[in-house]
């Protein structure tokens, strides 16, 4: 385990439109206001649709990470996010989680890490600014290379 006291900056209230893609608005977004890392602690809306990592087949290997993508339709949502700076990149690079409700099949659920997403009339979301530590995203080579937030000077 690992933690940090976090000193936060500004704090936004940011409303995405309709037909908005998700991931764009949230890195345009970003790049406008100059939020390099930070939070979201949760944000509703609707998507028309949704790229979510899951699959439908039993994983060679269960342990390992599941990189396929399953679309849905017109879901109603809510999720959370982190954001950290990529400084090789030179741009945020967001953690999102979702959970969502297929509307015609009854709500149906599906949870998971979002690919990408096309807002459906709004979606709201509140983001935290960090301002120290650094957050940073580096692959971990011992845990199939994915991403793990940390805490920097």
């Amino acid at each position: 385990m690992r933690s940090r006291e976090l000193t936060l900056g500004r704090t936004f209230a940011v409303v995405f439109d309709h037909g908005e893609d998700f991931m764009t608005a949230l890195s345009e977004f970003c790049a406008a206001n100059d939020v390099r890392q930070g939070y979201v602690p949760g944000f509703l809306g609707a998507y028309s649709s949704a790229d979510l990592v899951a699959t439908c087949e039993a994983p060679a290997d269960p342990v390992a990470p599941v990189w396929t993508r399953l679309q849905v339709e017109y879901v109603e949502a809510i999720g959370c996010a982190t954001l950290a700076w990529d400084p090789d990149a030179g741009r945020v690079v967001p953690h999102v989680h979702l959970a969502t409700g297929v509307k015609r099949y009854a709500a149906a659920g599906h949870t998971s890490h979002l690919l990408g997403a096309t807002v459906q009339f709004v979606n709201e979301l509140l983001v935290f600014e960090v301002v120290a530590p650094q957050l940073r995203r580096p692959p971990r080579p011992d845990l199939y290379d994915i991403p793990v937030l940390t805490l920097e000077d």
